[in-house]
């Protein structure tokens, strides 16, 4: 089963219009998808007359496009045209490293982030020539549900050869460090320390059983530390061209951009296009 029904794409007529309209043809007809192309700013004959060009050029079937011109703040037009559309899937262009400037006041992209309802597919290196991905890697963690990440990357994994998908869970070693203090020999924190690495290894691979894996690479990875920085890092070392997380359970404060929650380590300096998946919508 697709795991999106409606795709959306904001169309801005930047540099990169031509390559993010590629993109989102490319997941349009991964997952058999409706395509709402999402345009913020005055319509005209010959902005009209470009837009049509774009998906003459770059969309194979034009028969499931729908176009929208709005007006208004850019974050929240966009979000309301996805909410009006029933969009299950924003694909924006995303900046691959923020100043100081842009990680205070908030980016477009940014904004888009920490509020959509939908799930969000961030393209930092857009192309007409379609790249593939070579390395998936997926943060297990910080969601109550492992399957739906992890059979999202499988099904993303499989539309391609050759692909590695790498599921990440953090090893809580500072959390056994201070339970094992003073209550067991060296001998004892060592088998501690296995036993914690086979549960967690178990624990994936019991959702992997449930998901159809057979022809693709699979790499199940422990890290600990700093989750968000340890996980950007990680994708960093294996060039990784796509990162799936879960959404925040909740919204980001104010005093999440001073106090580092783990999800800002990779939205301030981006390692690779990021894929924020959203829990399903209750029906």
């Amino acid at each position: 089963m697709n795991p999106f029904k409606v795709i959306g794409l904001a169309v801005s007529f930047s540099p990169t219009t031509l390559a993010m309209v590629s993109e989102a043809s490319r997941l349009m007809n991964w997952f058999h998808t409706d395509l709402v192309l999402i345009h913020v700013g005055k319509k005209d004959s010959e902005k009209t007359e470009a837009l049509q060009k774009l998906v003459d050029d770059y969309v194979l079937d034009t028969a499931r496009i729908r176009i929208c011109w709005v007006e208004g703040d850019p974050a929240e037009q966009i979000l309301k045209v996805c909410n009006q559309e029933k969009v299950d899937l924003l694909v924006a262009g995303a900046l691959k490293k923020e100043n100081l400037v842009n990680h205070y006041l908030s980016t477009v992209s940014r904004k888009i982030m920490r509020k959509a309802g939908c799930s969000i597919w961030m393209i930092t290196d857009p192309s007409t020539h379609l790249k593939p991905l070579k390395n998936i890697v997926v943060d297990a963690e910080g969601g109550p549900d492992m399957y739906n990440i992890i059979n999202l990357a499988c099904t993303v994994a499989g539309k391609q050869e050759g692909t590695w998908v790498h599921i990440i869970r953090e090893l809580k070693l500072l959390g056994l460090a201070l339970s094992a203090r003073e209550q067991c020999t060296e001998e004892e924190y060592d088998e501690l320390q296995q036993n914690m690495v086979r549960e967690e290894t178990d624990l994936v691979q019991e959702v992997l059983d449930r998901i159809p894996h057979q022809n693709l690479k699979i790499n199940i990875k422990l890290l600990s530390g700093k989750s968000g920085f340890e996980l950007a890092q990680f994708a960093r070392r294996k060039s990784a061209e796509l990162m799936i997380i879960n959404a925040p359970q909740r919204k980001l404060s104010f005093f999440d951009r001073i106090f580092t929650h783990d999800h800002e380590y990779i939205f301030s300096d981006l390692p690779c296009s990021i894929l924020i998946l959203q829990s399903p919508r209750k029906s």
